[in-house]
């Protein structure tokens, strides 16, 4: 075990033994903690003894709180919870403090009454974010409407193998008749201005609108999460120091991993110095069933067949996607070693200001992709306080790629498109293999998609509509250099390889595309400095500068 973590559980009122099997893993695909014994000498608060029942319907919240109050007073310590179901609302993280979740062990959102309920029948209030509020999405608002959140606290954790059911939370305003209920929460865990913070190991069922919603949160750790859930799963909002690691999520509805940088804090924090790596996420299965080792796919036919069809899912999501709140900006965030599996694919995004630079995407496998696999997006939204600038993206390395049987309506490849005067810039993709569905007709590959309209846009590739490209669309891009990159496709497609327009300096070494072609592999709008070698199906050629050309 590693000094910090020993330092660490010692802070929480823990010695060494404690720290000996806190680190202990069961094998298995989702490693588990194996349970903590209660060794005499150890600063322990057991939820029991302080009156929970653990029977799924005692409320269970005041025991628990007063339990985590009492290793608070105490100087730190652990919250143990043993194998039960702890009915509750509002628990209230507090600093040196761990709760620590025993196999069997579930904490469940309990529903509110009809009408709102009374005080120990609800939630706590959604708190006021004015004058900041318009600012970005409701949620994003709001943290002490959770089932567990803590503000302006430190050095506390949240650890075991147990189970966080968010069964009578909110989605959020996509169940307006649930969500206008006085008293209801729509988090499963909610954290604002708070530091050394470690998350592992747990599983979150349907969480709510966000799973875990972290705000200005700085030595962020969220390692081996199991997250099955009805929107997002893990959001990262203007937090710097943020490691990610080993976590899953089937997310359906929205995204499954997601930084942000919004206004939420009253001021533009950028999200910066963050890992992910080694996590998978998925939007393809019914909520639930990754946890329960089922694996089923969603198929319309059953959504109609059991009336779920509000919920149905009409294009997977479950992404890795950094915006769309996007004020402060995103620096030095690598992320590495994951799978994607019937999700929205990748996406990087600038709509509100952000300064996006020195971003790495690299040993990424994606299959089924129900969007564009890479989506990169400079735009003016500037949905933000008046005077704010239109931000920069600069400096993305996309490596080591493998995507197959991808949506190819939006681009079987990728979207990478800045708008008039705010090009993306310096951009490597190599060493990337793009398979997707084809079929794209002669009518998309005439279509020159106008400027989306930003205003209140909602940065996505389905602002362009169709794309005219079979690969990537490229777009108000300068600098950008494709080095061993293939694009395939299962099905003849009509449209060019690369559709290109206002990009200066683009260099294309060794790219392959299929050997019978019914299309150019580039078409060429206004742009310069351009060089395609030892490629298939286009000579070596560089170009000064075209206003049009096919090749």
């Amino acid at each position: 075990m590693s000094s910090f973590r020993r330092e660490f559980l010692k802070l929480m009122g823990a010695g060494t033994a404690w720290a000996a099997v806190a680190t202990v893993a069961i094998p298995g695909a989702h490693a588990q903690v194996a349970p903590l014994p209660d060794p005499e000498g150890n600063k322990t608060f057991d939820v029991k003894t302080y009156g929970a029942k653990g029977d799924g319907t005692t409320i269970d919240t005041p025991a628990i709180n007063k339990a985590i109050d009492a290793a608070n007073a105490s100087g730190g310590g652990i919250v143990p919870f043993s194998p039960g179901t702890y009915a509750c609302y509002s628990i209230h993280l507090k600093s040196n403090v761990v709760l620590y979740l025993e196999p069997g062990a579930t904490i469940l959102a309990a529903s509110v009454p009809e009408g709102g309920g009374s005080p120990g029948s609800r939630y706590d209030a959604a708190e006021s974010n004015k004058p900041w509020e318009n600012y970005q999405d409701y949620g994003h608002n709001h943290w002490h409407n959770s089932l567990i959140w803590g503000e302006n606290i430190h050095d506390f954790a949240i650890l075991g193998s147990g189970l966080i059911w968010g069964k009578g939370l909110s989605r959020g305003a996509s169940d307006l008749p649930l969500a206008e209920t006085p008293g209801m929460g729509n988090k499963a865990i909610g954290l604002k201005n708070c530091h050394n913070v470690l998350l592992r190991d747990f599983s979150i069922l349907a969480g709510g609108h966000f799973s875990v919603l972290a705000t200005g949160v700085d030595n962020l750790t969220i390692d081996n999460l199991m997250i099955d859930t009805n929107r997002d799963g893990i959001d990262i909002d203007c937090c710097r120091n943020v490691r990610v690691s080993n976590c899953s999520v089937n997310s359906p509805w929205d995204d499954a991993i997601c930084p942000k940088s919004s206004f939420a804090l009253g001021y533009a924090r950028t999200t910066e110095n963050v890992t992910i790596s080694d996590c998978y996420v998925t939007g393809a299965y019914e909520m639930g069933t990754m946890l329960d080792g089922t694996w089923k796919r969603w198929s319309s036919d059953k959504a109609q067949q059991d009336k779920v069809l509000p919920y149905f899912p009409e294009e997977f999501n479950g992404s890795i996607k950094l915006g769309t709140e996007s004020n402060g900006g995103f620096r030095n965030i690598a992320i590495s070693n994951c799978v994607f599996d019937g999700s929205k694919g990748f996406a990087l995004e600038s709509s509100d200001g952000a300064v996006v630079e020195d971003i790495t995407l690299t040993g990424i496998t994606m299959r089924d992709c129900t969007n564009t696999p890479l989506f990169l997006r400079l735009g003016s939204r500037m949905r933000g306080p008046k005077g704010a600038k239109v931000g920069t993206m600069k400096r993305v390395i996309m490596s080591d790629i493998v995507c197959s049987n991808s949506m190819s309506r939006l681009g079987g490849g990728g979207i990478i498109a800045g708008i008039p005067g705010h090009p993306i810039e310096d951009i490597k993709i190599h060493d990337v293999y793009l398979e997707h569905r084809g079929s794209g007709t002669k009518e998309m590959a005439a279509l020159n998609p106008p400027e989306a309209a930003e205003d209140d846009a909602y940065p996505d590739p389905d602002m362009f509509g169709d794309i005219p490209a079979s690969g990537f669309f490229l777009r108000h891009v300068d600098n950008i250099e494709f080095t061993n990159v293939e694009i395939a496709f299962s099905q003849p497609d009509a449209r060019p390889v690369f559709w290109m327009d206002h990009v200066d300096g683009a260099d294309f070494f060794h790219v392959k595309t299929p050997k019978v072609l019914s299309s150019p592999v580039f078409v060429l709008h206004d742009v310069q400095d351009f060089r395609v070698a030892a490629s298939r199906n286009v000579g070596d050629v560089y170009l000064e500068k075209v206003a049009q050309q096919r090749l």
